[in-house]
């Protein structure tokens, strides 16, 4: 099993459509085997979705992300962590352990990039959680 994180600088990064890498796991009975940190190459959004089927991820660790991103991850397969902050080693080592604390209506507002699903056409975080820099 391979599980992606959404990666900048050891932490998890908050907006899904603008990482530019992720650290991929390899997972095997219950434990990391293997890890690499993936340049995204400026795909962005729905992109993203194929890039993780491409190399056989099968779950995602992210913090904010948006309605579009979040339909090409499910049509794709791959089971959706959003809402993550903090160490994306220690992110994995929790969900391994069934005690990751993630959101799954959190919703990311690509600050004013209207995309479906998101806020109807505000760029404020019009009471969802946003993505924060």
């Amino acid at each position: 099993m391979k599980i992606a994180v959404t990666y900048e600088n050891g932490q998890v990064f908050q907006h899904f459509g603008h990482t530019e890498q992720f650290k991929v796991y390899e997972i095997q009975d219950g434990k990391v085997i293997s890890q690499q940190v993936v340049d995204t190459n400026g795909s962005g959004h729905g992109a993203l979705a194929g890039f993780l089927r491409e190399r056989d991820v099968e779950a995602l660790i992210c913090g904010g992300i948006g309605g579009g991103a979040r339909t090409a991850l499910a049509q794709a397969g791959i089971q959706l962590y959003p809402g993550v902050t903090g160490d994306a080693d220690g992110a994995v080592e929790a969900l391994l352990a069934g005690r990751l604390a993630y959101n799954p209506d959190t919703l990311c507002n690509h600050h004013g990039e209207h995309h479906e699903g998101d806020c109807h056409g505000h760029s404020h975080d019009c009471g969802h959680h946003a993505c924060h820099d």
